[in-house]
């Protein structure tokens, strides 16, 4: 039988993100969700209900969530669900339910923020941070690409 996991989430951080490194060198923060849900009840009353998602993020994604994004920042997360189980100290098994989140999009533009502010005001961390999503090109072998013909070739038929 196939098996399909996907999630997708829009809510708004409950903490500030803490980015830490694993031994690899692997960057990662663990942020928290706060989903809303707005739905009437049998009595044709509404109610208001907010879920709460642990979402783990690796590698540069995580480094981008530290540096822009705060408690409240507005954010779209597409990921997968992961269960993981673990035994405390003094014997107890403990389990809990978290997406591993593959993909991310801030909802706020700079300078914006969601409830508390949108995220940490740090206008030279953003100003320094912007040549590290500029990449240069690939070399034209990169992808199979025949290196362009040179200028003024006169073989051009039109």
């Amino acid at each position: 039988m196939a098996s399909y996991n996907r999630v997708i989430l829009v809510g708004n951080l409950t903490r500030d993100p803490e980015l830490r490194y694993i031994a690899s060198g692997s960057a990662v923060t663990d942020v928290g969700l706060a989903v809303n849900d707005r739905r009437k009840n049998s009595n044709g009353e509404w109610i208001e209900e907010t879920t709460f998602v642990d979402v783990t993020l690796w590698g540069r994604t995580a480094e981008v969530a530290s540096e822009y994004l705060g408690k409240g920042s507005p954010l779209l997360v597409e990921g997968r669900l992961k269960f993981d189980t673990w035994e405390t100290p003094d014997g107890q098994k403990r389990s809990k339910l978290r997406v591993v989140g593959e993909r991310m999009q801030m909802l706020s533009g700079r300078g914006q923020g969601g409830s508390e502010g949108g995220g940490p005001s740090r206008p030279a961390a953003r100003q320094n941070s912007q040549s590290q999503y500029r990449q240069a090109a690939p070399p034209d072998d990169a992808y199979n690409v025949p290196p362009a013909a040179p200028a003024g070739d006169d073989d051009i038929p039109f």
